[in-house]
């Protein structure tokens, strides 16, 4: 399988996607946790990407495109609905009310192994003993980050403390993106049409929020503020309808295993603003976990770029 790809697979067009992504949502969890606190998380997510599929469907109509997609197409984008834009981003939301934006940013750079795990598992794509091994070091690397924490009490509702619960939510996001990823890495998900396929994925993904949103936290909540507005405004077009047509980009052009390697850089951001704006204090047991995790996730990257 790994014979068949071509070498040099990124082109200035992906190093571009690859490094817009990494610096867009490098601030896009501390941000997220704007949308916190009067809204609902699940009504958050619901302006998000409804505010995000109008800005793809405008552009769109701007640049001409065709918004026409197949009941199998449409089939297509409600998948990548479910999983991408309503699953992933409800789980994100409630665990960066247990945890720090930079601690649920790192859990995501583990998309470069549940992405090559399941391109493995679905599209026969090669893992390698040195892969595996680099992912089992970051995983202890993020197992220590977090050890501190998960004795503690708390989380008095759901019986396990808070840190425990973040986690867990967190890491089940990043399963569920995972399977968006590949999904756009498949024959099927390369055929279709970017922004149309992307305008119609975040409004399936609108409509089934705004109906999760009402069945947990009842009818719609919105909020004037001005922090609340602008953080919106940057999750809504730039973090969503640009670094999400971007990143699919990328994933289409050299695969959905190293197209997650934004995941390891992304982090750095997120825990440097998370130091800075939200007093994250680092123990030296923090220190020893990230950089055991960055180093895992670095073998990890280096065998897969190997193949």
């Amino acid at each position: 399988m790994a014979s068949a790809a071509p070498e040099p697979r990124f082109t200035p067009v992906a190093w571009f996607a690859f490094i817009a992504c990494t610096l867009i949502w490098g601030g896009t969890w501390f941000v997220i946790r704007t949308q916190l606190g009067e809204v609902p998380p699940s009504w958050s997510v619901t302006w998000r990407f409804a505010l995000g599929a109008a800005v793809m469907f405008a552009l769109c109509l701007v640049r001409r495109k065709s918004l026409r997609l197949s009941l199998r197409q449409h089939g297509f984008a409600l998948l990548v609905a479910v999983t991408q834009f309503v699953l992933n981003f409800n789980l994100v939301y409630r665990s960066e009310q247990y945890l720090t934006s930079g601690l649920v940013s790192l859990t995501f750079a583990f998309l470069l192994v549940t992405n090559a795990a399941l391109a493995a598992l679905f599209l026969g794509q090669r893992v390698t003993g040195r892969f595996m091994l680099g992912s089992a070091i970051g995983l202890a690397g993020v197992a220590l980050l977090f050890a501190p924490d998960i004795g503690k009490p708390g989380g008095e509702q759901i019986g396990i403390n808070n840190t425990t619960w973040g986690l867990a939510l967190a890491f089940a996001g990043v399963l569920s993106a995972s399977v968006a990823n590949v999904l756009q890495a498949t024959p099927q998900g390369r055929a279709m049409p970017l922004e149309a396929g992307l305008a119609w994925a975040m409004g399936w993904g609108a409509l089934i929020d705004g109906a999760v949103a009402w069945g947990l936290s009842g009818p719609p909540v919105f909020s004037t503020a001005p922090v609340y507005l602008a953080g919106l405004a940057y999750l809504g077009i730039v973090a969503s309808a640009v670094a999400f047509s971007l990143y699919y980009i990328l994933i289409r052009a050299v695969g959905a295993g190293p197209a997650a390697w934004s995941g390891v850089v992304v982090p750095v951001v997120a825990m440097g603003i998370s130091t800075l704006l939200e007093g994250y204090e680092w123990t030296a047991t923090a220190v020893a976990g990230i950089v055991l995790a960055l180093i895992g996730l670095g073998v990890a990257l280096k065998a897969k770029a190997q193949q």
